[in-house]
């Protein structure tokens, strides 16, 4: 039901880095019309109170929906595409409402929980450095899909799938290899392990030519000398 309820209500899950940047102008939804008076501190957020009624009577499809989606019957793409040709469908109306009340019920909780704030400040500065890296790992024609033809996107988007794991493969191995080093193992406390990303870039050449050479290993680190045998001969 929240899947297809955010769908509708076209807000990201659970809050994308252009609702928290706009905050000031998210609009909360009243719980009824005999609440109108009970949020003076929000009265400028406030607007119409949520029309259970719709949602009430359109029950029964609502679970119907929710239901196909969870068992993979059908894609919350499909359903909406269906329904946003007649944006007046009650079904539709419906799930518009079940949006903008976990909306507000959601921005209500992210207002005054600290925790929740900074949990989704970290998980957004995740997101965002990760968009960084596909920028440039996806540069062409400014990181944008050039062609039309769903064959020619379907490729791009696998080859770029394919940048993205090379490039947190060759990072983790550096990674490990650099906490196998006693000297950063006992340098690196808890706090900064757990900060450790394999997602960076700036190790990569973007332009330029690349010549790769399939017959050998990637040499991550260097080899360690081993000390020479005193028994061979």
């Amino acid at each position: 039901m929240k899947t297809i309820a955010r769908a509708a209500a076209r807000e990201p899950a659970p809050f994308g880095p252009s609702s928290v940047a706009a905050l000031n102008k998210v609009k909360l939804y009243r719980p009824g019309r005999e609440d109108e008076d009970s949020y003076e501190r929000l009265a400028d957020a406030m607007t119409r109170p949520i029309r259970w009624d719709v949602i009430e009577n359109n029950y029964d499809q609502l679970i119907k929906y929710a239901t196909a989606i969870r068992v993979g019957t059908a894609s919350t793409e499909a359903i909406l595409r269906r329904f946003t040709r007649t944006a007046s469908h009650p079904v539709y109306q419906a799930m518009l409402e079940v949006g903008k009340a976990q909306k507000t019920i959601f921005v209500a909780r992210y207002l005054r929980d600290r925790d929740l704030q900074r949990e989704i400040q970290e998980g957004l500065n995740v997101v965002e450095g990760w968009n960084g890296a596909n920028d440039i790992i996806f540069f062409g024609k400014s990181g944008e899909l050039s062609s039309n033809r769903r064959d020619q996107q379907e490729l791009s988007v696998l080859a770029l799938h394919l940048l993205q794991t090379a490039l947190v493969f060759v990072n983790t191995l550096m990674i490990q290899d650099m906490l196998a080093d006693p000297k950063w193992a006992n340098l690196l406390t808890d706090e900064d392990k757990r900060a450790l990303t394999p997602l960076f870039w700036m190790q990569i050449q973007p332009y330029g030519e690349v010549r790769l050479n399939m017959g050998s290993r990637l040499q991550l680190a260097h080899p360690v000398p081993q000390e020479p045998d005193p028994t061979a001969s």
